[in-house]
Formats: structure tokens, C-alpha cells, sequence
């Protein structure tokens, strides 16, 4: 065997280990989800704090108040900066994402997708199927807004059809209804106007006026577009957008 062809067990040893970190982390914070639901409680603020607060452990007896503290209260801060700030500092590797479960988009979302036109573009490249087939048990707690934001933020009139295949997808996940709820004040502003950007990039009008779509050869992209319009409108009710 060349030298070339040695395995990097270092390498795969981490990359094992961040995948298992993220899976540990989805599948925490979807249990403090589905506690606090169970608890009722008064207000969104009050949901999302104790799924960040997931992590955190009581104190024991054993455990001292006093002393030098070897290891920060919080393991997910580091002088200052959250652990979501140090793990974008990583470099984005440059192959296309090829997630096998939701816990692998949930990695790749957060330390290799670093700024809205990269989201954009890698929800784009799955794909709604994809993503459906992904997310069929349910979208992590706080990833629909964030992918209702990439979408609204970069959507244009070339990727209407595409983008619509995304959110069409998307309503069909589990606890759909629940994590929409759920959307944040600024959230919810974002997903109506990307809702009013869809709507605006309509049918274009026949080049030539008194030419039907027909004898403009138009007649398929019509019938296209007519489909796209009657699915906007299924989905402006199931995003319960006004």
C-alpha cells in the first residue's frame, strides 16, 4: 500500500466524535422540547431557556461552591464566546453536504455553513425531498426559523419552484405545527416576507401584447406556472401566513 493511501485514524477518530457530540446535542435538546411542552409553559421565552439550559447538570453535594474552578460552570463557553462562536471559526470544507441523518445536517449547519448565502445555497443543493426525508421525525428545536431566515434572506426568482419544493417539504415533517408555533417574533416577520417575495415573483406576462402563452410556445411553462401558483397558495395556509 502507498503512502498516499494510509488512513488517517486521527481524522476519522474526530470526525466520529463531532458526529457523536451533535447526535448527543439533537437528541438532548429534543427532550427538553418535548418536557417543556409537557410542563405547559407560560411563554416562549420560557421554552426556549430551558432547551438551552439542556446541557446543565445540577450541582451535587460533593460539589464545592468555593475554590479555583479547573473547568468552566458552562462548558459551552469559552472566554466569552459560546461554543456555537468557536465551532464557526472552523473552516468550511469545500465537497458539497451529503447528510445521512438529521443529526449530520444539524453538524454541517452549524460548523461548516457560516453565513447566509452558504445556507442558502446547500438548502438549494439537497433539495425538498431531501430535506423531507431528513427531517420526516421532526426539525430540530430552532432549525425551522434559522431555515426560514437563509430562504427568505436569499430566495430569488430563479429558484421560486425550487424554493417552494423546500417549504412544501418541510410542512410535511413531524411536529410541523408544534416548531411553527414556536417561531420567534422576528422569525415569523421573516417567513411572511419571504411568502411576500414568492408571491411577487409571479407568472411573467406574454412578451408581445394580444400573443397567447401558445403561440409564444408558452403553453408548457403556463401550466408550470400554474402549479406553482396553486402551490404557493397551500402553502401560504400551512405556514399560516396572513
Amino acid at each position: 500500500m502507498e503512502r498516499n493511501d494510509t488512513i488517517d485514524f486521527k481524522a476519522l477518530e474526530k470526525e466520529l466524535q463531532a458526529a457523536l457530540t451533535a447526535d448527543e446535542k439533537y437528541k438532548r435538546e429534543n427532550a427538553a422540547k418535548l418536557r417543556a411542552v409537557e410542563q405547559r409553559v407560560a411563554s416562549y421565552e420560557e421554552f426556549r431557556g430551558i432547551v438551552l439550559a439542556s446541557h446543565l447538570k445540577p450541582l451535587e453535594r460533593k460539589d464545592r461552591m468555593g475554590g479555583k474552578r479547573a473547568v468552566p460552570w458552562n462548558c459551552h463557553t469559552i472566554q466569552g464566546r459560546t461554543f456555537q462562536d468557536a465551532a464557526t471559526e472552523i473552516s468550511p470544507e469545500k465537497t458539497p453536504l451529503q447528510p445521512e441523518t438529521a443529526a449530520d445536517f444539524y453538524r454541517d449547519w452549524r460548523r461548516r455553513l457560516r453565513s447566509g448565502p452558504e445556507r442558502y445555497q446547500a438548502l438549494l443543493q439537497l433539495g425538498g425531498p431531501k430535506l423531507g426525508c431528513l427531517f420526516q421525525t421532526d426539525v430540530g428545536f430552532g432549525l425551522l426559523g434559522e431555515l426560514l431566515v437563509a430562504l427568505a434572506d436569499h430566495v430569488g426568482p430563479a429558484d421560486r419552484a425550487a424554493v417552494l419544493g423546500i417549504l412544501r417539504s418541510l410542512a410535511t415533517t413531524g411536529r410541523f405545527t408544534l416548531n411553527l408555533s414556536l417561531l420567534s417574533h422576528v422569525e415569523r416577520e421573516r417567513c411572511k416576507s419571504l411568502f411576500q417575495k414568492l408571491q411577487t415573483m409571479g407568472p411573467p406576462r406574454p412578451m408581445k401584447e394580444g400573443l397567447s402563452w401558445e403561440e409564444q410556445g408558452l403553453e408548457e411553462q403556463s401550466d408550470r406556472l400554474q402549479e406553482e401558483e396553486r402551490l404557493l397558495q397551500e402553502l401560504l395556509g400551512l405556514y399560516q401566513v396572513d
